[in-house]
């Protein structure tokens, strides 16, 4: 069964997620289809791409499948998990992403639609960073996507808190690109992606890639590094870890201990 569907009106693609049944959760299967097409969609020299669900979803993505995390003690979210390899087919697509965003985008969905050129969103949208509802720490590379799209001490907010951002907010501080009413979404998505087409793709495709190596521009040192992996670690050695995850499998609240 597929997850998404994927077309394009000529230099323009789009990629809707199609997933109902699971709240468009980014199953390995779902990201495999995504980076397929965008695969497709390279080969095809598209200009533009635009990332969405279906129109009027409650849920844009429910973010990582949780379901598939491990109960053992290692880390599952590391260079080679399934969300990463969907975060860099966006980040590294040769033309511009833009994700068209309408209800909750939740923990690595949020990452992944962050991840893209240009956001456009409608009033009830809403982004929440979750792990730590679950138990689970965000990964070194993913919160780097957030620290590029806004402030540290939001980031600070929504990674501990768990709380979702509105609209509103996203767009006052800058997360976002344009806010528009829900019946204009796909009109003002598609004409500025119609519009970004019509530049030249090499100079456009050039300055993507710029921005992305600047972006990620970060020194660190090899301790630091280790220090990062460490207290990763911490977290998937704990007895929280585990709970996170029974408590979310068995629908219930979890108890963290904090050990």
């Amino acid at each position: 069964m597929a997850l998404i569907k994927a077309a394009h009106d000529g230099v323009v693609g789009t990629v809707t997620l199609d997933y109902p049944e699971k709240r468009n959760a980014l199953s390995r299967e779902l990201i495999g289809e995504v980076c397929a097409a965008l695969a497709e969609f390279r080969e095809a020299r598209l200009r533009a791409v635009v990332l969405r669900a279906a129109p009027g979803v409650k849920v844009w993505s429910a973010g990582y499948d949780i379901v598939a995390l491990p109960e053992t003690h290692r880390d599952p979210l590391g260079w080679d998990d399934p969300v990463r390899h969907l975060v860099r087919a966006v980040a590294e697509f040769p033309a511009p992403m833009l994700a068209m965003v309408e209800g909750g985008v939740w923990g690595g969905a949020c990452e992944v639609v962050l991840a893209c050129d240009v956001i456009v969103i409608a009033p009830s949208a809403t982004f929440a960073i979750t792990p730590a509802k679950l138990g689970v720490p965000y990964n070194v590379s993913g919160l780097l996507t957030f620290l590029n799209a806004a402030p540290a001490r939001i980031v600070r907010e929504m990674a501990f808190s768990a709380k979702p951002v509105d609209a509103t907010r996203a767009e006052r501080l800058g997360m976002i690109n344009h806010l528009v009413p829900a019946g204009e979404l796909e009109s003002f998505t598609y004409g500025l992606a119609k519009a970004i087409a019509e530049n030249s793709p090499l100079a456009v495709s050039v300055m993507k890639e710029q921005l992305r190596i600047l972006e990620g521009a970060h020194a660190i040192s090899p301790e630091d590094f280790e220090r990062l992996q460490g207290l990763r670690r911490i977290v998937y050695d704990s007895a929280d870890y585990t709970e996170g995850l029974r408590a979310f499998k068995e629908k219930r609240k979890p108890q963290f201990s904090g050990r």
